[in-house]
């Protein structure tokens, strides 16, 4: 805060001996110490005070954020808005079951695994089918 050094707080010191007297000086340095503690606590206040009005100011700016989305959130179920979309929702929801009365999806086949049976089958029509060769 103040840029004191030692070397000045020496001269200090050596001025106030002189000037106030061995003497009274412990009285005099006792009533500074006093000054310093009530000065301390003063600003201590001061700081708490200013921290509390901050958080006030900022639970005044959440209420304030608060008060905005229950209003818009009051509006929104005023208008009606809920019961038109749900309405919407609901004719979609008709249409999507009349589409899917009269067109019926079409489920994905997966080709059935081969059987020994069918690997036979393969090759009886493949003999059949092909020219027969003549091998020496």
């Amino acid at each position: 805060m103040f840029d004191i050094g030692w070397s000045e707080l020496v001269v200090i010191g050596v001025v106030a001996l002189i000037a106030i007297g061995p003497k009274e000086l412990p009285g005099v340095l006792r009533m500074v110490g006093q000054w310093m503690g009530k000065a301390r606590r003063m600003a201590s206040e001061f700081q708490g005070q200013f921290n509390e009005a901050m958080r006030e100011a900022e639970m005044a700016d959440v209420k304030k954020a608060f008060d905005d989305v229950k209003d818009a959130a009051s509006d929104f179920s005023k208008n009606n808005i809920m019961t038109s979309l749900s309405k919407d929702v609901s004719d979609a929801m008709t249409v999507d079951k009349i589409d899917n009365v009269t067109t019926p999806p079409v489920m994905p086949t997966t080709p059935e695994p081969p059987t020994p049976e069918t690997f036979v089958e393969a090759e009886a029509h493949n003999a059949v089918n092909e020219p027969l060769a003549i091998t020496r």
